[in-house]
């Protein structure tokens, strides 16, 4: 008993900041989703209207399919992106810690700083991209000042930044038995055939891991879209939109009723990737 009371004190600090910081918060913001509370004045409970309202804003389907869009592009792309230079990092080949700390820095700057080199970067008149296309006598897009160059614009950004998913694949890849990779060879197998038979089977579970990483940064992008701002509401993502509704527009009452659906779109897909896993991740 006196080990389960010296335990409980252990963890009480902890408990409280999950009451406190947590679970009050979350209740006080389903309320307030009932309500038409504008900050500065009084809350109002208006039952489920501000959701009625919601699914019936075009803004937000727009912004909606603007993330899923982005999302559809992104995740794959990044997933696939850091499992290649993870598989060419872990060669061992001289200096290859070098490029480990330059892959993961992105990951660690701030992203209003990323946002704002990109900003340089991009900028169709004197950005860094188009500098290099003039060289070759190559007009360069509009990024994005352009609604069709917009999404690719972020993607260029997403796959840059994927630093952090690069460092849980080379750990992940350091527990596949060599073994395995010794009677590949000796049956013939070339080094795309490991990849594909070995590699990608063994890395399965990190892959399961960072998809559903993804799907939730995805969702939540919103600090380089809202600094950039896109062509009109061609970079206006979820969040963007939600952030806009509470603190431009004041209110709170329907932007926390958005971000109640976010969280269910994006617990629903979570479960549906969990519950596709047995048919495709090894353990």
């Amino acid at each position: 008993m006196r080990k389960q009371s010296a335990g409980f004190l252990f963890i009480l600090p902890w408990l409280i900041g999950l009451v406190l910081f947590t679970l009050a918060p979350m209740i006080a913001a389903v309320y307030i989703s009932l309500t038409d509370w504008t900050i500065v004045g009084e809350a109002n409970f208006i039952g489920f209207d501000n959701y009625t309202h919601l699914f019936q804003s075009e803004e937000f389907y727009k912004s909606l399919w603007v993330t899923v869009r982005y999302a559809l592009l992104a995740i794959p792309l990044i997933i696939a992106t850091s499992l290649a230079i993870s598989v060419m990092l872990d060669k061992g080949h001289k200096g290859v810690g070098i490029f480990r700390v330059v892959y993961y820095m992105p990951a660690i700057v701030s992203g209003v700083a990323v946002a704002i080199v990109f900003k340089w970067i991009l900028d169709p008149n004197f950005g860094l991209i188009n500098s290099i296309l003039t060289f070759f006598n190559i007009k360069g897009p509009d990024w994005l000042y352009d609604p069709d160059w917009v999404l690719p614009s972020y993607l260029i950004m997403a796959v840059w930044g994927a630093g952090g998913s690069i460092l849980t694949y080379l750990a992940a890849l350091k527990d596949i038995p060599q073994d395995l990779y010794g009677a590949a060879m000796i049956d013939g197998a070339g080094t795309l055939q490991k990849v594909r038979f070995i590699t990608v089977p063994m890395m399965t579970p990190i892959i399961f891991y960072n998809l559903i990483i993804g799907i939730i940064g995805a969702f939540r992008k919103f600090t380089d879209a809202y600094v950039l701002g896109g062509a009109g509401k061609e970079g206006n993502f979820i969040m963007v939109y939600l952030y806009e509704q509470a603190f431009n527009h004041y209110n709170m009452g329907y932007a926390t009723a958005l971000a109640w659906v976010l969280f269910a779109i994006i617990l629903t897909l979570t479960i549906i990737v969990n519950a596709t896993k047995k048919y495709w991740v090894h353990t």
